[in-house]
């Protein structure tokens, strides 16, 4: 009985959200987080007349890959960016994530089509109890991807 209570879990694919939004920039620090309905738990029952199990999957890490050949893991989604800290009225785009980010070096420019190909891999940890006994599934995955572009940001000095 627990093997079908596990074959009906339908787990979340991984909703990518970075910031800045757009474009990342090199040097500037990119939040990386995952839509809340992407990060919770899901559970299924399967029974017959007088049996039924519970399989339950909870995420339990975050591995993101930046298509730099960086590889971030994350214990949680991440947090959303909210427009960092305020002070004369502008948000500072230089803080870090507190939990979930990565620093781009280098510009994308010369990846196939100008992007890098970012993952977001949940890993998920399954248990199952029911008709007196309990025990844990072998962990699954949820992936998605994501074109991400990397620009480098030139200053200019136009004071003569």
């Amino acid at each position: 009985m627990a093997q079908p209570a596990r074959e009906q879990l339908r787990l979340p694919s991984p909703e990518i959200s970075m910031s800045p939004a757009g474009e990342q920039l090199v040097k500037l620090p990119t939040w990386l987080w995952l839509a809340r309905g992407s990060w919770h738990r899901v559970s299924e029952t399967a029974s017959v007349p007088g049996v039924s199990v519970t399989a339950i999957a909870r995420p339990t890490k975050v591995v993101w890959k930046l298509g730099d050949g960086s590889s971030v893991t994350c214990r949680g989604p991440g947090t959303p960016y909210d427009g960092g800290s305020r002070t004369e009225g502008s948000a500072d785009p230089g803080r870090a994530s507190p939990d979930c980010g990565h620093t781009y070096r280098d510009s994308s420019a010369g990846q196939p089509s100008g992007a890098y190909s970012v993952s977001a891999t949940i890993h998920w940890t399954i248990t199952w109890a029911g008709a007196g006994d309990s025990g844990i599934f072998p962990g699954m995955t949820t992936t998605s991807t994501a074109q991400v572009r990397v620009a480098e940001s030139q200053a200019l000095n136009t004071r003569q």
